[in-house]
């Protein structure tokens, strides 16, 4: 039931999965209470927007409902409507150097707009691995395995997954991250995220330092009403340290915070890591 629900959401134009997504936002606005409550604190830590919030916070479910619908959609399209969904490149001209470099890109996409398009269309013209963990639910697993096609590799967040990393790296080829996403006990170190402590991966960095890779943030914006995407690829001078990369990913959701997926638990943390930080 599940599988052919998203088959069906794949087949539908982008302008109405954004219709509905809009609606699905503003549902999850008015029944999600606990997602409700972590967002508002989220959003008041940043000190990104003006109190009172609610508006944000509502804008806020509604990229995340776009993003619940799109994203079947997304991985159920060719090269030809994903060539064509990106409406705009600005900064690929950083990619351009960081290939004729020769050292590797290494590609940061926090939980923010369209990531799932940004390494998609990356891939029509280059390689890329990316580092995705396995979702929990078994049905969910083939269907991010499809994620797999064309240009793109994927590594799973374990040892095996970082080696092919590091050979990609090597080979002068890209990666993909996600580097806001909460590392498991021992993957990571207390940096703070908007003047919070928040326990934040080392790979990045680690990856970073040992192959001196060319680092480039990588945004998918949402335009409105279904028009599609523009990408946008900036520089980054360094994330040699966890809080570092968390700085870079500030400033990059300092360019449209409305599409940061604020419900996310960034500041969660297991109890050894916790034990650490007291």
């Amino acid at each position: 039931m599940i599988k052919l629900m998203l088959k069906l959401l794949a087949s539908l134009p982008l302008p109405l999965l954004h219709w509905l997504g809009s609606a699905l936002g503003h549902i999850l606005f008015l029944s999600a209470k606990k997602a409700k409550l972590r967002t508002i604190k989220n959003m008041q830590q940043s000190g990104l927007f003006a109190d009172p919030i609610a508006d944000a916070v509502n804008k806020s479910f509604i990229s995340l409902g776009k993003a619940i619908l799109e994203t079947p959609y997304i991985w159920g399209k060719d090269n030809q409507t994903i060539a064509k969904l990106m409406q705009n490149v600005k900064g690929w001209e950083t990619v351009e150097a960081a290939i004729k470099a020769k050292k590797g890109i290494i590609f940061l996409t926090p939980h923010m707009g369209c990531f799932e398009i940004t390494s998609l269309y990356f891939a029509l013209h280059h390689p890329i691995t990316v580092l995705y963990r396995p979702p929990k639910q078994k049905w969910m697993r083939p269907l991010v395995a499809g994620r797999a096609r064309n240009n793109i590799t994927l590594a799973e967040a374990n040892a095996n997954g970082v080696r092919q990393l590091l050979k990609a790296l090597k080979k002068g080829e890209a990666i993909g991250i996600l580097p806001d996403q909460a590392p498991r006990h021992g993957e990571g170190e207390w940096a703070d995220f908007f003047q919070k402590p928040a326990y934040t991966m080392t790979l990045a960095s680690k990856l970073s330092s040992k192959t001196q890779a060319a680092v480039i943030m990588a945004y998918g914006e949402r335009l409105n009403h279904g028009k599609g995407y523009t990408l946008h690829l900036t520089a980054i001078d360094s994330i040699d340290t966890p809080s570092l990369l968390n700085k870079a990913i500030e400033q990059q959701i300092k360019q449209q915070p409305s599409q940061y997926y604020w419900n996310y638990k960034r500041y969660k943390t297991n109890r050894k890591s916790k034990a650490k930080l007291t």
